[in-house]
């Protein structure tokens, strides 16, 4: 014999009660959603400190850059949108920390007061090079060393074995990879359809 079904037909208090436990779950999950994208947009700043001005940078990408930068790292170095556009490819590449550390050094001959000289050779050392340092760049025993030796009485050349050393890195095994990366062609490409357009 055939199963008997019973439907129950809700009351309308019964309906009005599963509607509005329906729009509560609805308002938490918005509410769940919305604290999230508060949470993940406070967070970026720290996770990844000036993504937005990066990414404008290279918007305004110039046909005078286009040509230089692909010729050599010391070239893309010296402008500030292909720098943008390579910090966020090391980024992506987990290597950030050498173009960070490269920059900090060129700060850091800049320095015109002796006094606070001492006190930033040692905040890059210890951020960068001292062995358990939170950014280590990757250097040979001897180079570290030398290093180590040298910010104990800081001069403004104290990091410039280092720097070489963390330069010449980049410019073998990141910059390469760099001119064949999807960030590079997509810069590439969307200056050459701006300027399309503007022709």
């Amino acid at each position: 014999m055939p199963g008997i079904f019973y439907t129950h037909i809700a009351s309308p208090a019964e309906t009005k009660a599963l509607e509005a436990t329906e729009e509560a779950t609805e308002k938490k999950k918005l509410r769940t959603f919305m604290d999230l994208k508060v949470y993940l947009r406070s967070m970026l700043p720290h996770l990844e400190p000036g993504i937005k001005s990066s990414y404008s940078k290279m918007q305004k990408f110039h046909e005078d850059e286009a040509a230089p930068w692909s010729k050599s790292l010391e070239q893309l170095l010296c402008y500030s949108t292909s720098r943008a556009a390579f910090h966020v490819f090391l980024k992506s590449e987990y290597s950030d920390e050498n173009l960070d550390f490269w920059l900090a050094c060129e700060h850091f001959k800049k320095v015109t007061c002796t006094e606070s000289l001492q006190s930033q050779a040692e905040r890059i050392y210890q951020e960068y090079i001292q062995a358990d340092a939170p950014r280590q760049v990757n250097l040979d025993f001897h180079t570290r060393e030398s290093v180590t030796q040298k910010v104990r009485e800081a001069t403004l050349t104290c990091f410039d074995e280092v720097q070489r050393s963390v330069f010449v890195l980049m410019e073998r095994d990141s910059y390469p990879r760099f001119l064949k990366s999807d960030v590079y062609l997509n810069l590439v490409n969307r200056h050459q359809g701006c300027n399309g357009k503007e022709a």
